[in-house]
């Protein structure tokens, strides 16, 4: 399999050239399918040869699928199949969920979710966005013969509550509740404090409407309370990529020294909280490395 981007210069090259796009509008080459997963029915899609090694891309709390429309299309050009879905309570998942039990979007939800996903198809390199990176390492630590490899991208670089890691405001998060921090997130979301571009904004905005605003709560609680399966990840044995941006919500220092106690390799781009958006072309190039180093230990 070859990469039609194999350099770190044409990779970058092609992520500075990055035009906007419609962000509603679905890859003419994917499949769009859904999920029957613990949870209630999850929105999804494939692109790719089913024939070849799987990748699944698992967005974070108010994302959706669509957050790796540029993503995906280099790791397909490189050989692999890529997969993506909603979480659920968000945007074309927003049926799915609460747990019938706790009558929350709780961990075991989500780990349920990812668990089913994954033993759908078979083992896969898999990628955590954001939150998505908490569930994904618990779910490496329950089941690893569903994981190739693992990419956390963005993701909180800590356990307990993560958000105590945040610039500026880190020292105020053990003050706020959970229901406070998700409407903090979203104002800024809303009021377009990432400074993306109007095509963008008007998706996010658009995605937001749909979006069970409970769920969103309940994530935020989630990663107040994350729990700490570093030594257990660490332990995994297969290549770990921890992938984050220069101007990330959390200091490149920390996702450094997470990298160190999970014996990742690290990758940092010139970029924010959202690398699969901004340097797609960068990320998919670290992210086959990792599958490479994976194959070869296969």
């Amino acid at each position: 399999m070859q990469t039609a981007v194999d350099t770190r210069a044409e990779a970058a090259r092609l992520d500075a050239s990055l035009q906007p796009i419609d962000w509603a509008e679905p890859d003419p080459r994917a499949t769009a399918f859904r999920f029957e997963a613990p949870s209630g029915i999850l929105a999804a899609w494939s692109i790719g040869d089913p024939v070849n090694p799987r990748v699944v891309l698992v967005p974070g709390a108010t994302g959706s699928k669509e957050d790796f429309l540029l993503l995906a299309p280099p790791l397909v050009e490189a050989g692999y199949f890529v997969q993506a879905y909603d979480l659920a309570g968000q945007y074309e998942s927003a049926a799915a969920g609460p747990s019938r039990t706790t009558g929350r979007w709780d961990y075991d939800l989500y780990l349920a979710d990812f668990i089913a996903f994954l033993e759908a198809g078979g083992p896969a390199h898999v990628l955590g966005y954001s939150f998505a990176g908490i569930v994904a390492q618990l779910a490496l630590v329950e089941r690893p013969e569903l994981f190739l490899s693992l990419t956390l991208l963005t993701a909180p670089p800590l356990t307990g509550n993560v958000f105590r890691g945040i610039k500026i405001i880190g020292p105020l998060a053990r003050f706020a509740t959970a229901h406070l921090g998700a409407g903090l997130m979203l104002w800024g979301i809303q009021t377009n404090k990432n400074a993306v571009d109007e095509r963008r904004l008007a998706f996010v905005r658009a995605r937001l409407e749909v979006t069970r605003r409970e769920s969103v709560d309940d994530i935020i609680s989630l990663m107040m309370a994350t729990p700490d399966v570093t030594a257990a990840v660490a332990a995994a044995g297969i290549p770990i990529l921890v992938a984050t941006g220069q101007h990330d919500l959390w200091p490149v220092r920390l996702h450094a020294e997470y990298a160190d106690r999970i014996g990742a390799e690290l990758a940092v781009y010139r970029t924010g909280h959202s690398p699969c958006e901004t340097t797609p072309n960068q990320l998919a190039l670290d992210m086959i490395t990792t599958f490479r180093r994976a194959e070869q230990l296969a």
